[in-house]
């Protein structure tokens, strides 16, 4: 066992993101990589306003045998967030022991950018106060370094596969293969070991 997560107990995985991100094709990537590995799997999805840069949300739970595919408040092992402010949203999903993984990006909403709320200070530093398992980092600029800023949402599967040791890493490789169009799939292999690496 490592990491408070072992192959008898179900796993519960919340993608967090803003519309345009890739976050339901990285939630697809994780439910079939999970199935592939042998998992059941249960994904929900909520897609807000996805086209007009809303919050977009995914949820994804394996385990030997998985009866719903919804995650209460408190519940989540891992939150993984594309954007800093959908960390902090999220984050009373996730367990107090739980793992949060987010990108530093700030994208803001549409009542911040009409001037009628404020963004708020100190995100990070706010998830690291309340949960002992917060890796945060710069992927936007991980992914224009490699050529597409696009690539974000891989460059966190790498980051999840990393640290979720219940896959194979071939089987991640395996997958990303199946659903990414063969035109961008070597940025896309490039940018999933970038964030093995990270």
């Amino acid at each position: 066992m490592m990491n408070g997560y072992c192959d008898n107990m179900t796993t519960n995985v919340i993608l967090c993101g803003v519309g345009g991100q890739g976050t339901l094709l990285a939630s697809n990537i994780l439910a079939e990589t999970a199935l592939k590995s042998g998992f059941d799997v249960k994904k929900s999805e909520v897609h807000g306003m996805a086209q007009r840069g809303g919050s977009v949300v995914s949820q994804v739970k394996f385990g030997k045998e998985v009866r719903s595919p919804l995650i209460r408040k408190g519940e989540a092992d891992i939150l993984i967030s594309f954007e800093q402010l959908e960390a902090l949203r999220w984050a009373d999903y996730t367990r107090p022991h739980g793992l949060i993984i987010t990108s530093n990006q700030k994208i803001l909403p549409m009542s911040v950018s009409a001037g009628n709320s404020k963004y708020p200070e100190n995100i990070i530093e706010i998830l690291k106060n309340h949960f002992p398992k917060v890796l945060s980092f710069d992927v936007l600029a991980e992914a224009t370094a490699l050529g597409n800023p696009k690539c974000v949402n891989i460059i966190l599967m790498g980051i999840l596969a990393k640290n979720l040791p219940l896959f194979n890493k071939d089987a991640w490789i395996e997958v990303i293969c199946e659903m990414i169009p063969p035109k961008i799939l070597e940025l896309n292999k490039k940018a999933f070991e970038r964030g093995w690496e990270l």
